[in-house]
C-alpha cells in the first residue's frame, strides 16, 4: 500500500510538472510600433506583446516571443517554428486557407498619410503620378496594388520603419498604413509636418490570432481573450498605449 500511494503521489507531481512547463511560442513581427516593436535592450515590448502574455497568464502557459518578418510569419507558423501569431495579422480569406484565426482582438483602419500640404485623399484619381508606399505583403499593400497601381508608382518595404523613412525623406509622396500604428510615428518628431488624408480605405480590418489549421489552440486562446476582456485587462492595455478603444 506505502508503495502504491509513493507512486501514485509520483506520478501526480510529475503530471503537475508536465503542466507547470508548458511553453507557448508566439511569432512576432517586432517592427510595428506601438503594437510590436524591438526596444533599445532588444526585448519584444508593445500592446501585443503584452496582450500576447496577458493571454499565456490567462492559460497557465510560460511564453516564448520568436521574431520573424511579416511576411514570414505563415510560412514558419506552418513549419512550426512557433505555436501562434501574435502580430497584428488581418484576418484575410487568402490566410484562412493555410491557418485558423481566433476572434478578432481588434479592428484596425487603413488611412493614407502624407505632408500636410499634401493633395491625397482615399480617391486613387488624387494618387495619380505620385510615387506611393505600403508594407510589403500586407492589406495596405494589396489595396494599392488593386486600386492605385495604374494610376501611381507603387512601392512596398520590408517593414514600417523603412516605409516611414521613405516617407519622411521625401522617397514617396504618400504611405497607406495602419491608423493605429501611425498614430504612434506622427508623434514623433520625423512624424511632424504629416498628417492623415481623407478617410480611411477600409474601416472593418479585422485583427486576430493565428493557428495551425484545426489547433485546438485556438479555443483556448478565444476563451484567454474572453477573459482578459471581461477582468478589465484589455482596456488597461489598450489605455497604455492609445487614447482610444481600439476595439
Amino acid at each position: 500500500m506505502y508503495r502504491m500511494i509513493t507512486f501514485c503521489l509520483a506520478a501526480l507531481l510529475a503530471a503537475g510538472s508536465a503542466q507547470a512547463a508548458e511553453k507557448l511560442r508566439m511569432g512576432i513581427d517586432g517592427s510595428h510600433p506601438p503594437f510590436n516593436n524591438v526596444d533599445a535592450s532588444g526585448q519584444v515590448v508593445g500592446f501585443d506583446a503584452d496582450l500576447g502574455a496577458a493571454l499565456c497568464a490567462k492559460m497557465k502557459v510560460e511564453c516564448e516571443i520568436v521574431t520573424t518578418p511579416s511576411d514570414q510569419l505563415l510560412p514558419a507558423l506552418t513549419d512550426n517554428q512557433f505555436d501562434f501569431v501574435m502580430s497584428s495579422m488581418s484576418i484575410t480569406p487568402e490566410r484562412k486557407e493555410i491557418a485558423d484565426f481566433t476572434d478578432p482582438y481588434y479592428i484596425n483602419r487603413l488611412q493614407f498619410v502624407a505632408p500636410d500640404a499634401s493633395d491625397v485623399t482615399n480617391d486613387p484619381a488624387t494618387l495619380m503620378g505620385k510615387h506611393v508606399g505600403a508594407q510589403h505583403d500586407t492589406l495596405s499593400s494589396a489595396w494599392l496594388e488593386a486600386n492605385a497601381s495604374q494610376v501611381a508608382d507603387v512601392q512596398l518595404f520590408e517593414d514600417q520603419d523603412q516605409l516611414y523613412n521613405a516617407l519622411a525623406t521625401g522617397q514617396i509622396d504618400a504611405v497607406l498604413t495602419d491608423k493605429y500604428a501611425t498614430y504612434e510615428w506622427l508623434r514623433t518628431d520625423a512624424g511632424k509636418g504629416f498628417s492623415l488624408k481623407g478617410d480611411p480605405v477600409e474601416n472593418s480590418d479585422q485583427i486576430g490570432m493565428a493557428v495551425r489549421l484545426n489547433d485546438p489552440l485556438r479555443a483556448r486562446l478565444n476563451l484567454a481573450l474572453k477573459d482578459v476582456i471581461a477582468d478589465g485587462t484589455f482596456k488597461r492595455l489598450n489605455d497604455k498605449y492609445f487614447p482610444f478603444s481600439i476595439r
